[in-house]
């Protein structure tokens, strides 16, 4: 992949930068309410009508945390939202494609140690999960409204959660990528309640998009808006396979393969020489590279006999005796 380019606004101190311990009741806020609806619901019934509401249900979930992370941290995690696009597209394609191969790698060899330790497990990858039973009333409002929610899911998890170190540990990212993208995954508790004991045959698709969107925001500069566009692809490309699975499957891994094939130009495009630049007219193309170390340096006339001075002509003959 391309070098990676510095945060932007990293040393702007108009962008507030909360403590640590600020950032870490940010993301604690933000793990429960995350997690809430799976049990405050059930263990309060007077909360049901919160819950049970579309928008609110959307605002304990996003709405809390973007509160907490505004108040507590501020927005310096977030000052490169829109920078260098253009990079962040092609990064976000190459990082998307490569590591959504690799899960497709890891599924596989999952799959055959399931075939081998619990076959009977991998008869649940066919349950839905409860976020595909409610779009299947209306799917292309969920396709349309995935790109709204990806963007803020991105916010969130990219923008403060693994932000806040871009800023200040940039030099351990991959370390911060790894237990943000741990984390994101995580919380998406219901593909658990969904598969059960399959389950693990999908989170490691989760860490990966996440690890994928991580290094995308690392790379160009602190952009969220396109890993934003990019996850919300991903997820209305899934609710979109209820309307027609065959193309969302076209969508899907035609994506990845043009993010693939955009990784592998990049990797051969840094691995390719630096080109020489011609010689001077009248001069070898060729540096001069002595067999003995030792030996004298060319002289600097380039058009001198680097051997030395030329040999003097020989003497006459001798005059013939009459």
């Amino acid at each position: 992949m391309l070098e990676a380019l510095p945060p932007a606004g990293a040393t702007d101190r108009s962008y507030r930068l909360g403590s640590p311990l600020a950032y870490a009741v940010s993301v604690v806020v933000t793990v429960f309410a995350i997690l809430s609806q799976y049990f405050l619901p059930e263990a309060f019934p007077g909360l049901q009508p919160l819950y049970g509401n579309f928008f609110g249900d959307l605002f304990v979930v996003y709405g809390v945390p973007i509160l907490t992370f505004a108040v507590l941290v501020g927005g310096r995690p977030l000052a490169g939202f829109v920078e260098n696009t253009g990079r962040a597209v092609v990064q976000g394609l190459a990082w998307y494609g490569t590591l959504s191969l690799v899960a497709i790698v890891v599924t596989i060899a999952l799959t055959i140690v399931y075939l081998v330790v619990d076959p009977a497990a991998l008869k649940l990858l066919s349950n839905t999960t409860p976020v595909i039973q409610a779009a299947s009333g209306d799917p292309w409002f969920w396709v349309v409204f995935s790109f709204v929610i990806g963007l803020v899911e991105e916010v969130i998890f990219r923008g403060w959660i693994f932000g806040y170190w871009l800023r200040k540990d940039p030099n351990r990212w991959v370390l911060h990528a790894g237990w943000t993208s741990a984390l994101f995954a995580g919380v998406h508790l219901y593909y658990g309640q969904t598969y059960g004991a399959a389950a693990p045959l999908v989170f490691p698709s989760l860490f990966l998009l996440g690890f994928a969107f991580a290094a995308t925001m690392r790379a160009s500069g602190g952009n969220i808006l396109i890993v934003g566009i990019l996850h919300g692809a991903n997820d209305a490309i899934a609710f979109y396979s209820l309307i027609s699975n065959d193309q969302a499957l076209a969508w899907h891994y035609g994506i990845v393969l043009i993010g693939a094939a955009i990784a592998l130009t990049l990797y051969l495009w840094r691995r390719a020489p630096a080109p020489v630049p011609p010689a001077p007219f009248g001069s070898s193309p060729y540096p001069y590279r002595p067999a003995n170390p030792y030996a004298i340096l060319p002289p600097a006339n380039p058009f001198e006999s680097p051997i030395g001075p030329p040999m003097p002509p020989p003497p006459p003959p001798p005059p013939r005796a009459p």
